[in-house]
Parts: structure tokens; C-alpha cells; sequence
């Protein structure tokens, strides 16, 4: 008997998910589905004059029956919010509005006020959900399951049982699960989840893979560098999760404004009622109508719930973060996206930023006293331990020709000069000419008037040659600078740790006026310090070392970017460049800026149409219904308008 190959188990799967689909929907729309049938019906009935529904009792019984499934959710978390001392909730006044009505007899406005706002609840839980499922479907993509190698043989773990230094094997197609270094020659990798473009990238042996990255064409294997919570992907999920913790003005504003509001209004539909009351008492001529009033007090409830504004605003904002999330952009915060709006000075650190920090080893020159060998072995091994691209680059330049490196300890970091240690008993001095200086090391005059990126070592302060490095100017730095004009921010300058000479050459071809060499990053700071005292600057620094950390924490909006930065500014800065593109800097204003704008429209709309409601409900020309409609209709057409902001930035 031959074996079936009609794939009935993938049948099964999908048609066992399409009843599973179905059972979830009935589950959650039910309530709302019977008590819209049951509204409609009985209007129909009332309209029709159904001998069976004239019966008033049959009516109530009817109406109550619409009423239990949609405002029995909405009572109870009212209950709960005043037992946590919440008396002025929109729960409790949605509910007490309903109650209201049914007093009067007006039970299908009642059942109606409670079916739409099901149904805003409802668009809103939607319009949230999808802004959630951009972000993780972009980010939220760790694998449960990795092959590591253990003992030669390869083994299925959870990811999280992986311990550092261990080594994992992956498949074509396989999501990497922690961050490591590439152990095979080279692959091309799929880098969607964390910069947000799915252009392959190549990544070559030695060079870091990301947590998140998807392995393209063929096995490899790397060494694991971090555990599964430390990894950059779980540092981003982290930072977007937090973001939402993070209020802007606008938010902690209404948010402020409905706890004060609402009571008002509760207190306002009093008197609506009271006052006529009392006015009845003291003019005969008055004819104070009970029904009546309370219902234009009813009618004013429903109008002043404030649903429109407390929906909509957080919604836009968090719109603003999952639309930049795709874009590789990651905002900490609503508060930023309110921020970097108002940024007309825009600082950029060159190194890594606006070139690719990418070095190459153009020229090793030795002193006449030691050989190249020797000079790449001492160089190489003090660098060995550190980030820093220069550092980086000279340490690759070693492997390539073959020269093994020494293990140093206690390595000293001299901010912004280089470094210090100590191999086979020597003291080994690896940096800039203001770290030789600072000894007091002589080394040849000519290499003050060179215009590329030098770095000299010294052994037991005594120069002993150095090494000519180049850098490359990013692709998009051009375009970067060009965007931020259009945006009509023209104060942009660059603050560099680098020889005055090489960023000098650099503003000049990226029509930049202001740049300021050979800086220390407290000379950064002190910097931007005093740019801060100009009230009138709103300062963007962008950067990706340490040692730009302090300058971005002190600026009004700190930029790092993302791929090739140091955990210390990644955790620094408010905004994260997942993509290393500075041209996204303008990109990040620009979803601030539409951000802002969709909010705005939204308090606009929910205020006029709430006031143009409110007037004609006094004058006694609008009734429930139309009070729905300011109430529920605007939060629907505010949520809408919120949910533009993912549709716009794609």
C-alpha cells in the first residue's frame, strides 16, 4: 500500500485553527451581536406598534435583556474602580447615563449608549492590537529551541540553557537566538528584526551576529558572546516595552483633565436637573417638567464623556512608536516623539555615526629600533580587549598576517587619549598624539601635519612606530544632512574626538559649518552645556560610543545609533537608530512631527463636536442618540485617525 502524500495532518492543523478562529470570535462578539439584534428588534417592534410590544412591562423586560449583556461588563468595572476610590470614572458615568435613561423610559437610548460604546471599546482593543503586532512582529521573534555543540555531538537546547562561550550550530533559514561571533568563513544574513530593511548583509568569521538576524544560505556556526536576556534583541523588546510607560505632556495632561472634568460634568448634570427644580418653587409662571429636564441632564452626561480624548490620545502616541519601531527607529518613550519635534540644533559624533567606523590598516611604519612584527604584536595585544573601531581594525590586521597576540591584564582606558597596559613586563602606551604628549614621548614632527587617523605606540615610553588608519563616509551621510535642511534645522554641527584636520574635511564635504576636533567627551559635554544655555536651542546629540554616553544624556533628545553602538549609549540615549543610518535622524522627527499632528486633530475633533452637541442638546434639539454619536462616534473617528499614523509611515 503506497503512503498518502495529500499532507492531511497540515489539513487538519488549519481547519482545527479555523474552528479554534471561530470560537474565539463568537466568544468575544457574542454580547455585543445579541444586544445589537435585541436593540434593532425591539425599535422595530416600538415602530411597528406590535400589539405583543405595547405591553410596557414586555418592553422593559425586552430592553433589559439588550441592556445585561453589554453594560453588566461596563457596571462591574465601574464597581471595581470605586472600591479603589475612583467614583468619577467614565464607567460611572456611562452607567449611571444608562440607569437615567431606563428611569425615564427612554430604554432604547439606554441599550443604544451601551451598545456603541461596546463597539468604540471594541475598535479601540482592535487599533491597539495591531499597533502591538507591528512591534512584534517586527521584534518578538527569539526561536525556544538551538542546536549547540557539546562534546561533538549537537544537541536541542532552549536558548536560554546556552552559557557563554559555548558553540551553536544554524541551518538556512534559522533565526539566530543569541548574539555571538561568526565561526564559519562567511554568510549573508536576513537583519529585518532588528534594523527594520531585510537587505541581506554579509557577515564574515570574526564579525558579531545579533539575536534576531535570519541565517540565508547555508550552516554555520558561532560562539556565543552573551546569555539570551542580555542579547540585543532582548534589550530592544525591553526598550519598547518600557516605552509605553513613558507619557508625553498631551497624555498626562487629559489624563490629569478627566479626573478634574468628569466630576464636573456629574456635578453640572445635577444641576441641570436641580436648578429648574428650584426655580419651579420660586416662579409660578414655570412649568418644571421632571422628564424633561432629567433628560436634557442625561443628554449632557453622555455628551461630556471625555471617551474620545482618553482613547485616542495614548492610541496616536502609541501608533507613533510601533510605526517608527518598523521603520528600525525605537522610541523610549511618548514623551520623545513630543521632543524631538521642537529640535532645531542637531549634533552628530563622526565616528561610527556619520562615517562607518569601519577602519583599515593603511600603513604600519616601525620605528628603526623594532620590527613590524613587533610593532603589530605589542599594538595588537593591548588593543585586543577593546570596542573601539580603530581598536578593532589594527586587532583584525594582526590575524590577517598570522601574528599571535599576547593576554594582558589590567588594561587602562585614558578617555579620549588611548590606553595602557603592561605585556611581557614592558609598559605598552597604544593611542593619539595627545596620549604621547601627555607622557611626554617624543615621536617624528611630520606626523602632527598628517591628515588620517594615527595611532603611535610606545614601550616604556619610548616611541616605537605607527599605524595609518582610514575611515569611509557612510552611504546616507549626504543624504542625512540634506533631509535635516528640508526640515529647516540648519544648526548642525559635528563633535569629534578625532584629529581637527580629518573632521574639518569631513563638514566641508557634507556642507556642515560648525566642527569641533580633538574633544574629550567632558569637552563634548562642556559643549553642549553651553549651547543649553541658549533657551532658545533644543539640542539632538547623536552618537554610539561610550564615551559619547555623557553627551547624550544631557542633550534634549540622545540618538544612538543601534547596530554598531555600545551598550552604554544604547541605554544613554532616548531614541535607538536600529539601521546605523543617520539619515533616519530626520525620519525620527518625521514621525514625531505626524504624530503630533494626528493627536492634535483628535482633541480638535472630540472638543468642537462635543461643544457643537452640547449647545444644541440645551436648546432641546438634541437627543440621545445624537449625544451617542458625540460621545462614541467621535472616539471611533478619533481611533481611525490615530491608526492613519502606522498606514502613513510605511
Amino acid at each position: 500500500m503506497e503512503p498518502c502524500h495529500c499532507n492531511c495532518n497540515s489539513a487538519t492543523t488549519v481547519e482545527k485553527k479555523r474552528i479554534l478562529s471561530l470560537t474565539d470570535w463568537f466568544r468575544e462578539y457574542w454580547k455585543i451581536a445579541l444586544s445589537c439584534l435585541l436593540l434593532v428588534g425591539g425599535i422595530v417592534l416600538n415602530v411597528t406598534e406590535n400589539v405583543f410590544f405595547t405591553q410596557k412591562p414586555v418592553a422593559l423586560i425586552w430592553f433589559i435583556i439588550a441592556y445585561l449583556p453589554v453594560g453588566v461588563p461596563v457596571m462591574r468595572e465601574a464597581y471595581e474602580r470605586i472600591l479603589e476610590k475612583d467614583f468619577f470614572s467614565e464607567f460611572a458615568l456611562m452607567s449611571i447615563a444608562t440607569i437615567g435613561a431606563f428611569c425615564i423610559g427612554e430604554y432604547p437610548e439606554g441599550v443604544a449608549v451601551m451598545v456603541f460604546y461596546a463597539i468604540g471599546e471594541l475598535f479601540e482593543e482592535h487599533a491597539v492590537d495591531k499597533a502591538k503586532r507591528n512591534i512584534e512582529a517586527l521584534l518578538d521573534v527569539r526561536p525556544e529551541i538551538t542546536t549547540v555543540i557539546r562534546a561533538e555531538h549537537a544537541i536541542a537546547v532552549n536558548p536560554r540553557e546556552v552559557q557563554i562561550g559555548e558553540i551553536i550550530e544554524l541551518k538556512a533559514g534559522e533565526r539566530v537566538p543569541l548574539d555571538g561571533v561568526m565561526m564559519s568563513d562567511f554568510s549573508t544574513f536576513n537583519t529585518a528584526a532588528l534594523t527594520g530593511e531585510s537587505v541581506p548583509r554579509t557577515i564574515r568569521c570574526g564579525e558579531e551576529v545579533l539575536a534576531g538576524m535570519i541565517v540565508n544560505d547555508k550552516m554555520i556556526r558561532m560562539k556565543v558572546l552573551k546569555l539570551f536576556n542580555d542579547s540585543a534583541l532582548a534589550r530592544i523588546l525591553r526598550l519598547v516595552e518600557e516605552a509605553s510607560e513613558r507619557k508625553a505632556p498631551a497624555e498626562l495632561f487629559i489624563r490629569k483633565f478627566a479626573r478634574i472634568y468628569t466630576p464636573i460634568v456629574m456635578l453640572l448634570s445635577l444641576l441641570i436637573v436641580i436648578l429648574p427644580a428650584l426655580w419651579s418653587c420660586w416662579s409660578a409662571s414655570f412649568d418644571f417638567q421632571f422628564h424633561d429636564w432629567l433628560y436634557k441632564a442625561l443628554v449632557f452626561l453622555v455628551i461630556s464623556c471625555p471617551c474620545a480624548l482618553v482613547i485616542s490620545i495614548p492610541l496616536g502616541y502609541f501608533g507613533g512608536i510601533g510605526a517608527a519601531s518598523h521603520l528600525g527607529i525605537l522610541f523610549k518613550g511618548s514623551n520623545y516623539l513630543d521632543a524631538i519635534i521642537k529640535v532645531n540644533t542637531v549634533i552628530f559624533d563622526k565616528t561610527g555615526t556619520l562615517t562607518e567606523g569601519n577602519f583599515e590598516v593603511q600603513l604600519c611604519q616601525p620605528a628603526q629600533s623594532v620590527t613590524q612584527e613587533q610593532l603589530i604584536f605589542w599594538t595588537a595585544s593591548a588593543e585586543q580587549h577593546s570596542l573601539h573601531p580603530i581598536a578593532k581594525a589594527i586587532v583584525n590586521y594582526a590575524y590577517r598576517l598570522n601574528i599571535p597576540l599576547s593576554q594582558t591584564n589590567e588594561v587602562t582606558e585614558i578617555a579620549g587619549h588611548g590606553l595602557q597596559t603592561t605585556i611581557t613586563g614592558q609598559t605598552v602606551l597604544v593611542g593619539n598624539m595627545k596620549l604621547m604628549h601627555r607622557y611626554h614621548i617624543s615621536f617624528p614632527e611630520e606626523l602632527s601635519q598628517t591628515v588620517e587617523t594615527i595611532v603611535i605606540c610606545a614601550i616604556d615610553n619610548e616611541y616605537k612606530g605607527y599605524f595609518l588608519l582610514s575611515d569611509t563616509l557612510k552611504e546616507d551621510a549626504q543624504e542625512a544632512i540634506f533631509n535635516l535642511k528640508k526640515l529647516n534645522i540648519h544648526n548642525i554641527q559635528i563633535l569629534s574626538g578625532d584629529k581637527q584636520s580629518n573632521v574639518t574635511a569631513l563638514a566641508e564635504k557634507l556642507g556642515i559649518d560648525k566642527a569641533y576636533g580633538n574633544l574629550l567627551p567632558e569637552d563634548k559635554l562642556r559643549h553642549i552645556e553651553a549651547l543649553k544655555r541658549n533657551p532658545d536651542l533644543q539640542i539632538a546629540f547623536i552618537g554610539d560610543g561610550m564615551n559619547d554616553a555623557p553627551a547624550l544624556a544631557i542633550s534634549h533628545v540622545g540618538i544612538a545609533m543601534g547596530g554598531l553602538g555600545s551598550d552604554a549609549a544604547i541605554e544613554t540615549a532616548d531614541v535607538v537608530i536600529q539601521t546605523d543610518h543617520p539619515a533616519k535622524v530626520a525620519t525620527a522627527i518625521q514621525v514625531g512631527k505626524y504624530t503630533h499632528r494626528i493627536v492634535l486633530q483628535n482633541i480638535y475633533l472630540a472638543f468642537v463636536i462635543k461643544l457643537v452637541i452640547l449647545i444644541l442638546g440645551a436648546c432641546g434639539i438634541a437627543s440621545l442618540w445624537e449625544a451617542v454619536f458625540a460621545d462614541v462616534g467621535v472616539a471611533l473617528i478619533a481611533i481611525l485617525n490615530a491608526s492613519r499614523i502606522q498606514e502613513k509611515m510605511r
